[in-house]
């Protein structure tokens, strides 16, 4: 997307050391006098990783007195566990208000990923700019989607906080089960439906041998041989990760996880 309009794309690599969260030291080393934009992901996808109050605040001062918007993605806000506590980015500094495009939507929080239905919320001039070209991209949202919408945001949540729950289960568990097998280790995400462990230790000593070099290997061989479907951490960025989505049943997890096991089981002979 940045490419398409004609921008260029810089990226900060993050890893377990920071929570996969970017730092005011890298974003004063990254920035420069062309730099127009930073886009963040709060909580992210593919780790799960998300901001407290206290780092989004030293980000947001350290931009006060920068020319740089910041596209603020808050899609997963309602998919928070543990003590984590949301902040909008926005609403911890609103005399940067009119430099701030938080963007949001239905998919995540609601389970309506086939429903497209997003927002944005940005100063005037900015999303007048916006509608001009969504005009000219794409035809307007359904009004059967934008009434599916209206009722997900001003309906009973009940079922929000049930998901909510549930996923902080299914998150616990896949995480207890990684964290267990030899040569893995990862990183527990705060919000979000994923978690992103280090395979790198697995690809240096058991995997060369077998054809193996590297994340989109490994997870092609995994899905081949264990039917067990992931991303590779190459598709973000992040080589020697691997994707999990607990998006699913317990049941399946538990089958993945044993799956998984004896995969890794067989490459260990």
């Amino acid at each position: 997307m940045v490419k398409l309009a004609g921008a260029k794309p810089v990226f900060l690599s993050t890893n377990e050391s920071t929570g996969f969260k970017i730092t005011v030291e890298q974003l004063n080393k990254a920035i420069n006098e062309k730099t127009k934009a930073i886009i963040l992901c709060n909580p992210s996808n593919p780790t799960g990783a998300a901001y407290s109050k206290t780092e989004l605040l030293k980000i947001a001062e350290f931009l006060f007195d920068k020319n740089i918007y910041v596209v603020s993605d808050e899609i997963y806000e309602k998919l928070t566990y543990g003590e984590y506590q949301f902040n909008s980015f926005v609403s911890l500094i609103p005399e940067m208000r009119d430099r701030i495009i938080t963007i949001n939507g239905v998919s995540k929080a609601y389970a309506m990923t086939g429903w497209r239905i997003g927002f944005a919320a940005a100063p005037k001039d900015i999303v007048q700019a916006m509608n001009k070209i969504q005009s000219h991209s794409t035809s307007n949202a359904n009004s059967v989607a934008q009434y599916a919408a209206l009722e997900a945001f001003s309906g009973n949540q009940d079922s929000v906080n049930s998901m909510k729950i549930e996923f902080e289960k299914r998150r616990n568990y896949l995480f207890s089960e990684l964290e267990s097998i030899e040569g893995i280790s990862c990183y527990k995400p705060q919000g979000a439906f994923y978690l992103f462990p280090n395979i790198s230790a697995l690809l240096r000593n058991i995997c060369e041998d077998r054809g193996i070099k590297d994340s989109y290997d490994f997870a092609m061989d995994l899905l081949k041989n264990a039917e067990v479907a992931t991303v590779p951490g190459s598709s973000f960025g992040a080589e020697g990760y691997l994707r999990l989505s607990y998006a699913t049943s317990m049941d399946n997890l538990k089958e993945a996880i044993i799956r998984i096991r004896n995969y890794i089981d067989t490459l260990n002979k």
